[in-house]
């Protein structure tokens, strides 16, 4: 599972995923509840961009006396019938995930994880699958919060490494850019898994990228 990335910047929204960037601004790092751009479609085959909260339940919308889960990641063979992403799914309100790299652990150097970061070769830019979904906000407004799909990595020769030992392995979905639009105007979920497969591996790098201690 993914629940630490780099969100593409402003600029880039403009100049790569055609949107006009939407305020207010966000941290340089996403991670679970934090703000995040988002692509979605406009209609008329426009894009619009988003910040929502990454996480499709944010802490906020957890009832009292509920205990936190994660909803950062969707599993894609149980995403129709889990309640936190199943309406979404079912209404085809799928996002794309503006995204420069990505974070995961690493175990391979003993039993503490290190963190790696993950990107793609020859784009320097890309899109991760998502949903999304609106909250009531104040004022009658509107807020918004997204999750990620992700597929199994058991064999995938990058992903696997990735996660405790003896965990299953997941990645992310990553969106092809020549099938953005055909994902944001996707709105039957069956045709949608069609979009549920692993990025080719050999189009893929990662290295350490250990998190900077605190000061003092």
């Amino acid at each position: 599972m993914c629940t630490n990335y780099a969100p593409v910047q402003r600029q880039l929204l403009r100049d790569v995923f055609g949107v006009e960037p939407p305020p207010p601004d966000y941290p340089p790092e996403t991670w679970p509840d934090y703000a995040a751009p988002i692509v979605v479609a406009a209609g008329n085959g426009e894009r619009r961009a988003l910040v929502g909260t990454f996480g499709m339940v944010p802490k906020a919308r957890i009832p009292p006396g509920v205990a936190r889960f994660d909803t950062t990641n969707a599993r894609s063979e149980t995403v129709g019938e889990k309640r936190s992403f199943s309406g979404p799914w079912k209404k085809g309100q799928f996002c794309l995930v503006p995204a420069t790299s990505f974070y995961e652990p690493n175990y391979e150097s003993g039993s503490k994880s290190v963190r790696w970061r993950i990107w793609l070769k020859e784009e320097p830019e890309f899109a991760i699958a998502g949903l999304w979904r609106a909250w009531p906000g104040d004022a009658g407004a509107e807020v918004f919060s997204f999750t990620m799909l992700t597929i199994n990595s058991d064999k995938h020769p990058l992903m696997n490494r990735f996660h405790a030992p003896g965990k299953e392995k997941r990645m992310i979905v990553i969106v092809p850019r020549a099938e953005w639009n055909d994902w944001l105007t996707c709105r039957e979920p069956e045709r949608a898994r069609s979009f549920m497969r692993a990025y080719p591996p050999e189009l893929m790098d990662a290295e350490p990228a250990p998190r900077a201690k605190a000061a003092g």
